[in-house]
C-alpha cells in the first residue's frame, strides 16, 4: 500500500512540474520573450543574453544552459528528486516556445504592433500567467527555479546566510541591467519591476491557499442559542471552549467557527441579535478539513 502510495505521488510531482511548466513558458513565449523586457532572477539574465546575442542562440537553450547546471547541483548536494523536478520543469517550460513557434502561433507583440502600451500588458499577463506557474512549483516543491537553487546551495555553504538577500540581490541586478541592454529606456526597467511584482502577488495569494475563510471567535453567555442557529443557518460546525472574563470575574464561553467570505454579512447578523456577546474575526489563509457540517 505504501508503495502505491508513492508511486501516486510521484507520478503526480512530474504532472505538476510539466503543468507548471507549460503554465510559465507559455507565458514567456505569448507576453515575455519578444516584448523587450527580463524577468527576475536567473531566467531574467538567460533573457537578457538572449537579447544581446540578438537572437542568435536559441532563448530556450539559454534558459537550459543558465538553470539545469545549478539544478544538478541541488539534485547532487541538497535533494535528488527535488533538483530532478525542477529539471523536468525547466526543460517544459524551455520547450514550450519552439513548441508553439512550431505550431505557427505568434507572440503578442507581433499580433499587436508592439508599443509602450503593449509591452506594458504583456509585463502584467507575463506576471500574471508566470506567477500562477510558479505558485504550482512552490506549492508542490518548495521552489520554482535558478534563483532557489543557487541560495539552497548558499545556505548549504554558510547555513546562517539569509537567503533573501540573495534573491533580492539576484532581482535587482537584473533590473539594473536590464535598463543598459534595453536601450537605457525606463519603460523596460518599469516592465521588469511590474512585472516581477504581480507575479509575487500572484505566488503569495497561491500559495495562501484557494480555500480560505474567516474565523469568528464569539465570547457570550448564550453558547448554545448562538451555535444552535450558526450551525441551522449557515450549516457550519462550531467549537464551545470554556473561557473566563476578567473584568466581570464570570464564567463565559468562547465559541469558534470558520466561515467563508458570503457569509460574513449572516454571521454578524446572528451575533447582533445576542448584545451581551463579544466577537472578532480573522483571515484563515488555508481550511482543512470538514468545513462544512455534516446534515
Amino acid at each position: 500500500m505504501g508503495k502505491k502510495t508513492s508511486v501516486k505521488s510521484f507520478l503526480f510531482d512530474i504532472i505538476m512540474a510539466i503543468a507548471a511548466g507549460v503554465v510559465v513558458g507559455t507565458a514567456y513565449f505569448f507576453f515575455q520573450n519578444s516584448n523587450g523586457f527580463a524577468p527576475g532572477g536567473v531566467g531574467g539574465l538567460a533573457t537578457i543574453t538572449h537579447h544581446l546575442l540578438g537572437g542568435a542562440v536559441d532563448w530556450g537553450i539559454l534558459m537550459i544552459a543558465f538553470n539545469l547546471p545549478i539544478f544538478i547541483l541541488v539534485s547532487i548536494l541538497i535533494d535528488r528528486k527535488l533538483g530532478f523536478m525542477l529539471s523536468l520543469y525547466m526543460v517544459v517550460q524551455s520547450s514550450m516556445p519552439r513548441l508553439y513557434g512550431f505550431i505557427g502561433f505568434r507572440a503578442y507583440c507581433e499580433a499587436n504592433n508592439g508599443d509602450d502600451f503593449n509591452m506594458i500588458v504583456a509585463c502584467i499577463a507575463t506576471g500574471v500567467i508566470s506567477g500562477f506557474g510558479f505558485s504550482l512549483m512552490l506549492r508542490r516543491f518548495g521552489a520554482s527555479g535558478g534563483t532557489y537553487g543557487i541560495s539552497a546551495l548558499l545556505r548549504r555553504a554558510k547555513p546562517d546566510l539569509n537567503i533573501a538577500y540573495v534573491s533580492f540581490i539576484m532581482d535587482a541586478s537584473v533590473v539594473g541591467i536590464a535598463f543598459f541592454v534595453y536601450g537605457m529606456k525606463v519603460t523596460p526597467v518599469m516592465c521588469t519591476l511590474l512585472n516581477l511584482f504581480i507575479a509575487n502577488v500572484i505566488v503569495d495569494n497561491g500559495l495562501s491557499g484557494i480555500k480560505n475563510g474567516y474565523k469568528f471567535e464569539i465570547v457570550t453567555t448564550e453558547p448554545d442559542a448562538i451555535s444552535e442557529e450558526i450551525m441551522t443557518r449557515l450549516k457550519h460546525g462550531v467549537t464551545e471552549i470554556k473561557a473566563h472574563g476578567m473584568y466581570s470575574d464570570s464564567d463565559k464561553c468562547m465559541v469558534v467557527c470558520i466561515v467563508n467570505k458570503r457569509e460574513i454579512g449572516d454571521m454578524m447578523r446572528i451575533i447582533k441579535k445576542y448584545p451581551g456577546s463579544f466577537a472578532n474575526f480573522t483571515k484563515v489563509n488555508e481550511v482543512f478539513g470538514n468545513f462544512r457540517r455534516k446534515v
